[in-house]
């Protein structure tokens, strides 16, 4: 797998069902770490609403999922916003609806409709990008060298994580899979310069 479907930047949905409102939002996201910091966020930004429900999907395949139905009935929030990123075919998101109770109870199949909806609303107002599955390197160099390994870098649109100038270079980077093979070819074919997997 050399390329993933995600979205570019922070997207918002809304549903409204007898009073109660649902607030969904769809972030960028890349780790579990990541993810428990978004949904202490809107926990913070919304102290007053009942619940802050959520599901997300991490890493290129897509494997690691969590949701979490924070007090609604088992099933009703967390499975329904997971099955709508799911539907979406979309990886390294998370998507938080927080919930503010109108005073009608809206029952299971309720409920379901309601987090379904507002996460295919966010989804829906998202720009959707399509990224390349990248690897981390180390690459060491003599400074001599650097001015060769620098410009592969830049030719291949490499990104440049950092860089330690000194008598032996050292240089973090990002590389797509889909070019690994090539990038590393061409760096290790300068003599003097080693490229280690993070």
């Amino acid at each position: 797998m050399d390329s993933f479907i995600t979205i570019e930047s922070i997207a918002e949905g809304i549903f409204k069902d007898r009073g109660s409102k649902f607030l969904a939002f769809a972030v960028p996201c890349g780790t579990e770490d990541k993810a428990r910091q978004i949904v202490g966020g809107y926990r913070e930004k919304h102290p007053s609403a009942v619940h802050h429900c959520y599901a997300c999907r991490l890493g290129a395949d897509g494997k690691n999922q969590r949701f979490s139905d924070d007090g609604e009935p088992g099933g009703t929030a967390g499975r329904p916003i997971m099955g709508t990123i799911l539907s979406a075919n979309l990886t390294n998101i998370i998507i938080v609806v927080v919930r503010y109770y109108g005073g009608t109870p809206l029952g299971v199949p309720g409920l379901i409709n309601a987090y379904k909806t507002a996460a295919a609303e966010a989804i829906a107002a998202a720009i959707i990008i399509k990224k390349q599955v990248e690897v981390a390197y180390t690459v060491t160099f003599s400074y001599a060298l650097q001015g060769e390994v620098m410009r592969i870098l830049k030719v291949k649109g490499i990104t440049l994580l950092n860089l330690h100038m000194e008598e032996v270079c050292t240089a973090g980077v990002l590389i797509p899979k889909a070019q690994a093979a090539e990038v590393v070819g061409r760096l290790t074919g300068l003599q003097g310069v080693a490229v280690n997997k993070k």
